[in-house]
């Protein structure tokens, strides 16, 4: 009798995967329920597996990679991968895949949300009310930033970017981009207009940040360059942490030469800079993105399906290379 090929699902997922690849004929292994999985723990349990549907919280490096023994396809559930080392996985004839699109509206509503919410001192309002110090209506209460004929500076602009960007050109935003290649249709549908990273930081009432982490994009916002940022500024991430150096935004935070920041990632993630939790002009939340009923089980089920393709001997839907 021809073994059963077996999927290890790092950590549970909506539903629509663990069915299909049952369905499909696999055995499904879920590694856990409601935390990550210890690195021991994780190569112990995809030592076997024919398929690993991962979490971004997986480290699937050259060591964890060099022990899956029989691994054919690293599916990753979300679109970034940095926490694979794809090219020594290639070599080893493993195909690793992402989900791209789907999240891209979801992740864009999470940063235009987190825009608007530092901008316009949501935290610090909500926080007022709830502790009774409301006392009615007041003419210079918590000012925030208007968004209309603001210029809103987009670094990266791929799906998520582009989505961000045509959100705040619906509130009345002038759109101006970053990216290493220019984007015609872009410009053309929001009027964007490409710009070095320095000349964006110079002139960005609002600064979004849209690309993947990589050794090219690991500080890209730094000491150096952050100096340039127009005072008053608005800085949204819903990147990856690393992009930027905590350690100088808080600084101008705290001295006032940032407005505010809005982030839904962090340099040591789920680590939180202590400074962050005291500051009422930072808005923080948890990794939300792609966090939709919706987005999450679409995303499940192209991680699905990838492995199905795989395991079936066919081409991945969204392979990374």
């Amino acid at each position: 009798m021809k073994e059963q090929k077996k999927v290890l699902i790092t950590r549970k997922i909506p539903e629509p995967a663990k069915s299909m690849l049952e369905k499909a004929g696999f055995k499904v292994v879920i590694g856990s329920q409601k935390r990550s999985l210890a690195k021991e723990e994780l190569i112990k349990k995809a030592k076997s597996s024919d398929a690993i549907i991962s979490m971004l919280s997986d480290k699937f490096d050259a060591e964890a990679i060099e022990k899956l023994d029989r691994c054919k396809i690293i599916a990753n559930y979300a679109v970034g991968y940095n926490n694979i080392d794809v090219e020594f996985a290639n070599s080893r004839g493993i195909t690793v895949t992402n989900t791209p699109d789907i999240l891209t509206d979801a992740t864009a509503d999470i940063a235009f949300g987190l825009a608007i919410a530092a901008a316009r001192n949501f935290i610090a309002g909500d926080e007022l009310v709830r502790a009774g110090k409301f006392n009615g209506w007041e003419p210079e209460l918590l000012l925030g930033k208007d968004f209309k004929n603001k210029v809103f500076g987009i670094v990266g602009a791929g799906r998520i970017g582009q989505a961000t960007a045509k959100r705040a050109k619906a509130f009345g935003c002038k759109i101006v981009y970053f990216s290493r290649t220019r984007k015609p249709d872009f410009e053309k549908e929001t009027r964007a207009k490409k710009v070095s990273l320095n000349r964006l930081l110079k002139i960005s009432d609002f600064i979004s940040l849209h690309v993947p982490l990589t050794d090219k994009t690991s500080h890209l916002l730094n000491s150096e360059n952050m100096a340039n940022i127009k005072k008053g500024a608005v800085i949204i991430n819903t990147a990856r942490g690393e992009i930027i150096d905590e350690k100088v935004l808080i600084k101008m935070l705290k001295n006032g030469d940032i407005f505010a920041a809005g982030l839904d990632v962090y340099e040591n993630e789920p680590n939180v800079k202590k400074e962050f939790l005291k500051m009422k002009n930072v808005v923080l939340l948890p990794h939300l993105g792609s966090g939709t009923f919706e987005t999450r089980s679409e995303m499940a089920k192209l991680a699905a399906k990838n492995v199905i393709n795989v395991l079936n001997g066919k081409k991945p839907v969204t392979p990374v290379r």
